[in-house]
C-alpha cells in the first residue's frame, strides 16, 4: 500500500484496526521506502520525514566511525538508521546508528536476519535533526534502554550536546565534547566531534 501524505504534518501516527505483522510493515515500508517507519508498542505505526541533508551528512560521519571500529574490533556488527529492530515490548523501532554483540546476530537464523531481528542492539545512538522534538527522542532513549540497550547517545548538534543513557542510571549531559569514549560493550569506541559540531 502507498501512502500519498501531500499536505499532511509529520511524523504522523496511523493505527490500524489490526496490528500490523512484521511482514505487512515491512511490505508497507518498501511501498513507502523515501519515508522512515517505526511501530510502536500498541501497534500505533509512525510515519515520519526523510531526514535532511545535514543531518544525513552527520549521520554518515557517525556510522562510518562506528563501522570502522566495529570491523576491527570484531565483536559485534553496526546498523544504519535503516535497518528496523523489533524490540521486546512488540515496538519496532529504527536508530540512526545502532550496534549489536556478533554473538546475538550470530544466534539469529537467516529468515530473521533478513527482516526486522527480534532483539533490540546493545548500543544505539539516535542523532537529532531540526524537525526533532527533544522530548520525544529522550522518550525514545528510555524506551532502548528499557528493551534491553546498553548504552544509548542522544546527540544534539544545535546545542553541541551528548546525553549519555545506561541502564539504572541517571542521563549523563555532556556540554562540547570534543569526543565521546565508550564503556561496557563499547569499551574502545570513540567517536570525535568535530564534523558533527559543523
Amino acid at each position: 500500500m502507498n501512502l500519498s501524505l501531500v499536505g499532511v504534518p509529520l511524523p504522523l501516527r496511523l493505527k490500524p484496526e489490526t496490528p500490523m505483522s512484521d511482514e505487512q510493515l515491512m511490505t508497507f515500508c518498501a511501498a513507502n521506502e523515501i519515508l522512515r517507519v517505526e511501530r510502536d508498542a500498541n501497534g500505533e505505526v509512525i510515519v515520519m520525514t526523510p531526514t535532511g541533508a545535514a543531518s544525513g551528512g552527520r549521520n554518515m560521519d557517525i556510522s562510518t566511525d562506528l563501522n570502522i571500529w566495529a570491523r576491527l574490533n570484531g565483536t559485534g556488527k553496526a546498523f544504519d538508521s535503516s535497518t528496523g529492530f523489533t524490540l521486546p515490548d512488540g515496538s519496532m523501532r529504527s536508530a540512526d546508528v545502532a550496534w549489536l554483540l556478533l554473538s546475538r546476530w550470530s544466534a539469529l537464523s537467516k529468515e530473521q536476519q533478513r527482516g526486522f531481528a527480534p532483539l533490540c542492539p546493545d548500543f544505539v545512538i539516535e542523532l537529532r535533526s531540526s524537525t526533532d522534538s527533544l522530548a520525544d527522542l529522550r522518550t525514545k532513549m528510555k524506551l532502548w534502554i528499557a528493551n534491553g540497550v546498553q548504552l544509548a547517545w542522544l546527540i544534539d548538534p544545535d546545542h553541541q550536546a551528548v546525553t549519555i543513557y545506561r541502564p539504572n542510571h541517571e542521563p549523563e549531559l555532556l556540554h562540547h565534547p570534543t569526543s565521546v569514549q565508550g564503556d561496557g560493550v563499547m569499551t574502545g569506541f570513540e567517536l570525535p566531534m568535530a564534523r558533527i559540531w559543523c
